[in-house]
C-alpha cells in the first residue's frame, strides 16, 4: 500500500529560534542581559581606570602644567628624565627601598608564618591577630605613631633606648637612617598581610612529605628547605610581585615622616611624581614618570613569572 504523500503533514520542530542550537550557547537576549548587567562595571572602569590612563599616556607627550594649553612636545619630557638628577636620585632611592623592602619583608612574614603555624604553640589565634592588625591601620597614621615614638626629643623609643647606652639621636633627619627606618616600617606595616597569606599556603603543604622525610632522617632545617619551601613556591611568588608592586609605590610614610628629606635622601619615585606635579606644577612630566614606574614594575612581574616558570619546568 503506498502512502498519499500529499496528505502527510511533517511534524512540528522542536526547535525555535529561541532555542540555542548548540549545548551551552546563549540567546541574543541572555547575551543583551549579560551585556546590560556588566555596563555598570564597565563604565566605572572605564571613567575611572582606562580614561585617566590614556589621557596621563597624552599628557605625558605635552608640556602641561594644569594652568596652561597643552602643547605637544613629544619625547622631550622622557628624555628629560633621564638628565634630572632628582629624578635619578628618587630612581636610586626606589631601589635601595626595594632591596631592604622585599627581602625583609618576606624572611619575617615567612618565619612569623612558620612559627605560628605549629599546633603546639599556645595563643595561635591571638597572636595571628595582633600580628595582622598593623595592617588594618592606615599607613598615614601609623607613620604618625612612629614619627611620634622615634622623636629624638619626645619619643619613649630613644629615651629607654639611652638609658642603656644606645643613643639613637635623630634617625629621621639622618643622610644615612632616614631610608632604612622608613623601609622598616612599611615593613612592621604590611608583614601580618603576608604572613597571613603564608599560613594559607602552609596548609597546602602535605603532611605526608614531612613525615617522609623525617623518616629520611631529615633536621627542621632539612624539612623547611626541601619541603616547605617548595611548597610555597606560587605563594612566594604572588608575594614577590606584591612586595615589589607595594616597594615602588612607597610614598605615604615618606609624606609623614620625611617630605623626602633629607635633601632628597628618602626621595621616592612615587613622591617625585607628587613633587613635579602638585609642587612644581610639571604635570607632563609626572605624567612620564608615572609611565616609567609602570613599565619598570612590569618588567619585575614579568622577570619574576619567568624566573617561576623556570623553576617549575626544570622540577618536572
Amino acid at each position: 500500500m503506498v502512502r498519499d504523500r500529499s496528505v502527510y503533514k511533517p511534524r512540528r520542530s522542536l526547535v525555535t529560534s529561541d532555542t540555542p542550537r548548540k549545548s551551552g550557547a546563549l540567546t541574543r537576549s541572555q547575551r543583551r542581559y549579560g551585556w546590560l548587567f556588566c555596563a555598570g562595571a564597565v563604565i566605572i572602569i572605564g571613567a575611572f581606570v582606562f580614561y585617566p590612563a590614556l589621557s596621563a599616556l597624552y599628557t605625558s607627550f605635552t608640556d602641561a602644567t594644569g594652568f596652561n594649553i597643552p602643547q605637544w612636545v613629544g619625547l622631550k619630557n622622557y628624555q628629560d628624565l633621564f638628565t634630572n638628577p632628582d629624578v635619578l636620585r628618587a630612581l636610586l632611592n626606589t631601589a635601595i627601598y626595594t632591596v631592604i623592602y622585599v627581602p625583609i619583608l618576606i624572611a619575617v612574614s615567612l618565619g612569623v608564618a612558620v612559627l605560628l603555624n605549629r599546633e603546639d604553640l599556645p595563643l595561635r589565634g591571638f597572636f595571628r591577630s595582633a600580628i595582622f592588625l598593623p595592617f588594618v591601620l592606615s599607613m598615614a597614621v601609623a607613620s604618625m605613631a612612629w614619627k611620634f615614638i622615634l622623636d629624638p626629643n619626645l619619643g619613649f623609643l630613644p629615651f629607654w633606648l639611652s638609658k642603656i647606652g644606645i643613643h639613637m639621636g635623630d634617625v629621621l633627619g639622618s643622610s644615612i637612617w632616614a631610608l632604612p627606618t622608613v623601609t622598616l616600617v612599611g615593613v612592621w606595616k604590611n608583614f601580618g598581610y603576608f604572613m597571613v597569606i603564608f599560613l594559607a599556603g602552609l596548609q597546602g603543604v602535605s603532611h605526608e612529605l614531612y613525615e617522609a622525610a623525617e623518616l629520611d632522617g631529615a633536621g627542621p632545617w632539612r624539612k623547611f628547605t626541601s619541603v616547605t619551601l617548595p611548597g610555597l613556591r606560587s605563594t612566594t611568588t604572588y608575594i614577590v610581585i606584591m612586595s615589589l608592586i607595594q616597594a615602588f609605590q612607597a610614598f605615604d610614610q615618606i609624606y609623614v615622616m620625611t617630605s623626602g628629606g633629607p635633601d632628597h635622601m628618602t626621595e621616592t619615585m612615587v613622591y617625585r611624581i607628587y613633587t613635579e606635579g602638585f609642587r612644581n606644577f610639571h604635570v607632563g612630566a609626572a605624567s612620564a614618570l608615572s609611565y616609567v614606574l609602570l613599565l619598570i614594575t612590569f618588567a619585575a612581574g614579568l622577570i619574576q613569572l619567568w624566573l617561576n616558570n623556570k623553576h617549575e619546568k626544570e622540577d618536572m
